[in-house]
């Protein structure tokens, strides 16, 4: 109905809901179609279904035989294509009279000339980011419909911001030079209403914002041969190229037709960072000790139909993503195990490449599903001087340091310093001890050397002088001694 009133019809439609009357044709009929995707009330709708009967029927008044009036999509459609006379293409495809109204306004917007239907048809849905809060929704989920059998297909979308959402991107903080933390970003997806969805670029995708094409996240390379590179598809932030202003925006998404059915959405957003999701995790996500503990002899229950008894489970105090000590203990709680990992640097790791895969069982950890593990927190400020610890059945725990250290008690002979024995050796007369083994001889260190050297020489000068040139001693060591460690 809209797109087939005259500049007084749509000036009276404007005023009614106090809005601005003045500009040209193809600018009142934008501003009613926001006026319809966002704000449609029932005086609005029963005020639009009024100035179109009133229109129909001066006309079916002047006529001997009135005909059934329709759409005038030749008239309506001529406005949008004076719109944007610089684009052959987009010229091309909107002067169709077969155009697809909801793959540019909305899919709601194309049932404005007849009653609702009965039966609504399901939506597509996308999955939400962690790192994305949704302010408003400028676009839901519209599909992508080719308009010719060419590979390269293009779709506009024709929008315009309200002041109040002007003001939300001027006032919010930058989160780096020129990024603003509220952004109005496009996310497009897979047209599947099963289940939400997450964020898919079709082929050869490419944006144009107004008069510039933005940027598109571009591929990861792969190290592994015969593996094609992925591509992270995240939300593509258009802000900085859109008219901050009530002007109108223009949006051409070019995509790749290979058989597949894309769907594209508009939101106004505000980007998280780690840290703040971090604060946020710290202030609803951390889980009582005793709720803790409890888990653990859920644990470490006696199964009667199991034929082994668990009676400890040993735990890490080192972080699997960084090698380095836990600082804020993190699981989720749809995983099985009791090992934690860090979550500073698990939300660092995914506010980078999102992923969100737990670093210990691999298997998916989402950020509403985290948990702040209280018990190992508790454990990690009362042991400092220890890497691991054992849950014991009971829930409570202990260090493992005192296994380690005797672990590493030294099992090869002993120096003992500060015998008094004169030779220095203390030799066993047997080679066995009291038990009937061999020990070892035990040699003082404490000794003179110099007064050692002196005896030995005055004892050999006496033997020379009395029998001649003796042999070289021998050491009196067993073969099988092992030297002290």
């Amino acid at each position: 109905m809209v797109m087939s009133f005259r500049v007084s019809d749509l000036q009276m439609l404007l005023g009614f809901v106090g809005r601005s009357k003045s500009g040209l044709k193809h600018e009142l009929v934008t501003r009613a179609l926001q006026l319809v995707q966002f704000d449609c009330s029932p005086e609005v709708f029963k005020k639009i279904k009024e100035l179109y009967e009133t229109r129909y029927a001066k006309k079916s008044s002047e006529v001997a035989q009135p005909q059934p009036q329709q759409h005038r999509s030749p008239e309506a459609l001529s406005i949008h294509s004076s719109y944007d006379r610089g684009s052959t293409v987009a010229r091309t495809s909107i002067s169709t009279t077969n155009i697809d109204y909801p793959a540019l306004y909305g899919k709601y917007l194309n049932g404005l000339g007849r009653l609702p239907p009965k039966v609504a048809k399901p939506e597509v849905r996308l999955v939400k980011l962690p790192f994305y809060t949704t302010l408003d929704e400028l676009l839901k989920p519209t599909e992508l419909v080719p308009q010719n059998n060419e590979k390269l297909q293009e779709s506009p979308c024709i929008f315009a911001l309200t002041p109040r959402q002007v003001e939300l991107i001027r006032n919010s903080r930058e989160l780096q030079p020129g990024v603003k933390s509220v952004q109005v970003v496009l996310r497009i997806c897979y047209t599947d209403t099963s289940s939400p969805q997450e964020d898919q670029y079709p082929p050869n995708i490419a944006v144009k914002v107004n008069h510039s094409y933005c940027s598109v996240p571009g591929y990861y390379p792969s190290n592994k041969p015969g593996v094609e590179p992925k591509r992270p598809c995240r939300p593509i932030n258009l802000t900085h190229l859109m008219y901050l202003s009530a002007a109108t925006n223009r949006i051409t998404v070019t995509w790749g037709n290979y058989g597949k059915s894309y769907s594209v959405g508009l939101y106004l957003v505000r980007q998280m960072t780690s840290a703040e999701l971090l604060q946020r995790l710290k202030t609803i996500g951390i889980k009582h000790p005793e709720l803790c503990k409890a888990l653990v002899k859920e644990k470490l229950r006696l199964d009667p139909d199991s034929e082994i008894a668990t009676t400890g489970v040993r735990v890490s105090l080192i972080c699997p993503l960084v090698k380095m000590r836990l600082s804020v203990p993190c699981r989720a709680e749809t995983c099985a195990h009791l090992q934690c990992f860090d979550a500073v640097f698990y939300l660092q790791m995914n506010e980078k490449k999102p992923t969100w895969m737990c670093p210990v069982c691999d298997k998916p950890a989402p950020y509403d599903q985290l948990i702040i593990d209280g018990l190992l927190s508790k454990i990690l400020t009362e042991c400092e001087d220890a890497d691991e610890i054992e849950y014991l059945v009971d829930g409570s725990w202990c260090p493992i340091r005192a296994e380690k250290e005797r672990s590493c008690s030294p099992q090869c002979p002993i120096l003992v310093l500060g015998s008094s024995d004169v030779n220095g050796l203390l030799p066993t007369p047997n080679g066995n001890g009291e038990n009937g083994k061999a020990t070892a001889d035990v040699v003082d260190l404490t000794l003179d050397s110099s007064s050692s050297e002196e005896e030995e020489e005055e004892d050999e000068e006496d033997d020379d002088d009395d029998e001649g040139p003796q042999p070289k001693r021998r050491c009196s060591y067993e073969k099988g001694l092992v030297s002290a460690c």
